[in-house]
């Protein structure tokens, strides 16, 4: 496997077609986008390499620090710089550290991988609770840009939602403070035994107060440093993400309302693939990876092509990857929007399913990873199927399942409010379930509800949770919100009974 980088989900419509040509020429026609926003090649053959990084060279695109213990990919909410909630743009400060992170010479061996997110907007798209490093951007009561940085979040073997250490980082120590944190992390993280040596082991270890100090007391020699950012070194930066140059048009558009009137499809589409922007007229676009037939966060190579020039012709020849295997189209004006539906449609990118069931999260699992315990494809096309009908999608509501073939947790299962681990029992491929886990400010990991389920059971088994959840919730209540108000008793009993409702049945229930 080859995994190229795509630092904070960033690319240009030339580099995406890169990408595709490269995925043409060296593998067999498509990538896996993962959850890291990097793309995955899984055939590649090693005498290849050098051509390939030769390439990505010249497309500014490369594969450095997206694997071993190092400071991996820097990532970050892909809607940054277009979201309205937004405090301040993420992106130069994930260019900052990405630049001093890059071959870091005290750095190249740390006891194990070392993630870092950030969130520039007040509602947490990047999941920085369960990165090694999480950093929140705030502003102090004078306006002052900062940071609330939260450190030891991780998923894995052993799961854990990250300790805030610093309530408020003034812009000007983010590198210092880094580097004091991941200085105490390489002297006395865990070496002696794999399973043990993320840093969310040593911050449980030593607890959040005394890692704190620690860190802080590591920081009195570096603070105020030569790697102490100046406001020269930030405008430098930031230069690289001003705004594109937007039209001046009306909040609405009124053909685009026309559309939504006329069509019923393009509606529901725009619905659950469509974001608000803070530009008046314009919006962000979904354009979805997750095709029935197809695995999650695939992309064959016509695919990417067919992004790119939907990037170059209608969202300023940028393309974005989110955490949930997904493409976006960042500054879309609202006017072109029926167009990118039907161009997205006949590239098989338009599935309205953002946020719904079918909008799953897989990693490539067993059919792909040396590392994986089971297979998640698989499991991933048999939930798709089971769950085609897109009334009953919408009828469910939101939503999130999230799959991992193994304990690394790459396709982030303990954050799915329904979570499917494969698990392996005496050369056999099983899957335990977990409840109640979920991204965002309020950040969960979610509950393991029993005894695992072969293969052939899962579909049923999830069926069985979905009936339940529609035979208890309140109105306009999500499945997330009714396992909250009910607990886990009523779902445990559901997914053991031996009993499948039909569809049709569960949606009478849930309309009933």
């Amino acid at each position: 496997m080859l995994r190229l980088a795509v630092p904070y989900g960033l690319l240009s419509a030339p580099q995406l077609r890169k990408f595709a040509d490269i995925a043409r020429r060296h593998d067999r026609g498509f990538g896996h986008f993962t959850t890291r926003h990097n793309l995955q090649l899984n055939w590649v053959q090693l005498p290849q390499v050098p051509e390939i990084l030769a390439e990505l060279a010249e497309h500014e695109l490369h594969a450095i620090q997206t694997s071993g213990n190092c400071i991996r990919n820097v990532t970050t909410d892909h809607f940054a710089g277009v979201a309205a909630d937004e405090i301040a743009d993420p992106r130069p400060w994930a260019e900052i550290l990405r630049q001093w992170s890059s071959f870091h010479p005290e750095f190249a061996y740390l006891p194990r991988k070392f993630k870092v997110a950030i969130s520039g907007a007040t509602e947490d798209r990047a999941a920085i609770q369960v990165h090694d490093l999480g950093l929140q951007v705030v502003r102090d009561p004078n306006g002052e840009i900062g940071f609330k940085v939260y450190a030891g979040g991780g998923l894995g073997r052993t799961p854990l939602l990250g300790q805030v250490v610093q309530e408020f980082l003034p812009w000007q120590h983010l590198l210092t403070y880094t580097e004091a944190l991941i200085r105490v992390f390489n002297r006395y993280g865990r070496r002696d035994n794999a399973f043990k040596a993320r840093i969310k082991i040593l911050v449980k270890a030593l607890g959040r107060e005394e890692f704190a100090r620690q860190v802080e007391a590591e920081w009195a020699h570096l603070k105020d440093g030569p790697a102490t950012l100046t406001v020269a070194e930030v405008e430098r930066v930031a230069a690289q993400f001003v705004a594109p140059a937007y039209e001046t048009l009306a909040e609405d558009d009124l053909c685009h309302l026309a559309h939504l009137r006329e069509d019923k499809a393009f509606s529901r589409w725009v619905e659950r693939n469509v974001q608000a922007h803070k530009v008046a007229g314009y919006a962000a676009v979904t354009l979805s990876l997750k095709k029935p037939g197809a695995a999650p966060g695939d992309a064959t190579s016509e695919q990417m092509e067919a992004a790119a020039d939907l990037a170059e012709r209608y969202s300023f020849g940028e393309i974005r990857v989110s955490h949930e295997q997904n493409l976006i189209l960042a500054d879309v004006p609202q006017r072109e929007l029926y167009t990118v539906w039907h161009r997205a449609k006949a590239a098989g990118l338009a599935s309205p399913t953002v946020g719904l069931i079918q909008d799953l999260i897989a990693c490539p699992g067993g059919d792909f990873c040396a590392l994986a315990n089971a297979r998640s494809l698989p499991i991933a096309a048999a939930i798709q199927e089971r769950f085609e009908d897109l009334d009953y999608q919408h009828d469910i509501g939101e939503l999130e399942l999230n799959i991992s073939g193994c304990m690394n947790s790459c396709g982030h299962h303990h954050l799915g409010a329904i979570g499917i681990l494969g698990v392996d029992k005496n050369g056999q491929e099983w899957y335990q379930v977990t409840l109640g886990g979920r991204q965002g400010n309020d950040a969960r990991i979610g509950e393991v509800i029993g005894r695992s389920f072969a293969a052939a059971e899962l579909p049923d088994a999830v069926e069985r949770l979905i009936g339940a959840y529609l035979a208890h919730r309140h109105a306009d209540e999500r499945f997330i919100d009714t396992f909250d108000r009910i607990g886990i008793e009523a779902f445990q009993s559901a997914a053991y009974t031996q009993t499948r409702p039909h569809p049709h049945q569960s949606r009478r229930v849930a309309n009933g």
